[in-house]
């Protein structure tokens, strides 16, 4: 029996650990096309994403303190916010933080693994990819086809997070 979409993304897990091996391009396809289709603001749309897949690229990519796994990713991900007006300059980090996560998930239902990344030098990313100078980069984000099985991380409970009608 298949499991829900609901129970894969109850059991997703942030992947730190690659088998080092290629992900398929139709599967790299769907996982950016569930980006791409992802709600925006006024569907203003902000996002542009950078595919990196070159060794020596992530390899600069990955000179920060928590990133040094970026190595070993089939492809990592630049969600990079380029606003064009009003409602896009406000909903641009959001709207991008949407469609990565709409990736994440994308990824995960098609056996590939990711990982949000935030330890980063924007001023380098920007640099080392010609990222234009008015955009912002929003988070990397790790794919690749996972070589473990990390364990549930404790998570609040609902009873202390949600509020019904009012705090």
């Amino acid at each position: 029996m298949s499991k829900s979409c609901i129970d894969l993304i109850l059991e997703r897990r942030s992947i730190r650990r690659y088998r080092g091996e290629a992900i398929p391009e139709e599967v790299l396809m769907k996982i950016l096309e569930a980006g791409r289709r992802s709600p925006s603001a006024a569907n203003r749309q902000p996002w542009h994403f950078v595919v990196v897949t070159d060794e020596g690229l992530k390899a600069k990519l990955a000179s920060g303190r928590y990133n040094r796994f970026i190595r070993e990713a089939a492809a990592v991900i630049v969600g990079v916010a380029l606003p064009y007006d009003s409602v896009s300059r406000r909903w641009a980090v959001v709207d991008v933080t949407i469609a990565m996560q709409s990736m994440v998930l994308a990824a995960w239902v098609q056996g590939v693994g990711s990982c949000w990344i935030g330890d980063f030098r924007e001023g380098e990313v920007k640099r080392l990819l010609g990222i234009p100078d008015e955009a912002r980069v929003i988070a990397l984000l790790t794919l690749g086809i996972p070589a473990e099985t990390p364990p549930l991380r404790p998570k609040r409970r609902l009873e202390e997070i949600v509020h019904h009608n009012q705090w």
